[in-house]
């Protein structure tokens, strides 16, 4: 069985996900930033999330 891990975006412990720079971003957030329209009120709210990523890189 696969390590489950927390995602950086709903801060749920999932399995499946990818990666980026030793953050985990699950299957269904990974879909959700993918589909969402810029015009969405959530686009902001996954840049925001996804900023974790770049700020624990250059930290």
């Amino acid at each position: 069985m696969e390590e489950a891990h927390t995602c950086i975006v709903c801060n749920e412990r999932k399995q499946e996900g990818i990666r980026i720079w030793n953050q985990f971003i699950c299957l269904s957030c990974e879909r959700e930033i993918v589909q969402t329209d810029v015009d969405d009120d959530r686009y902001a709210y996954y840049i925001e999330r996804m900023k974790r990523i770049w700020l624990e890189a250059i930290s």
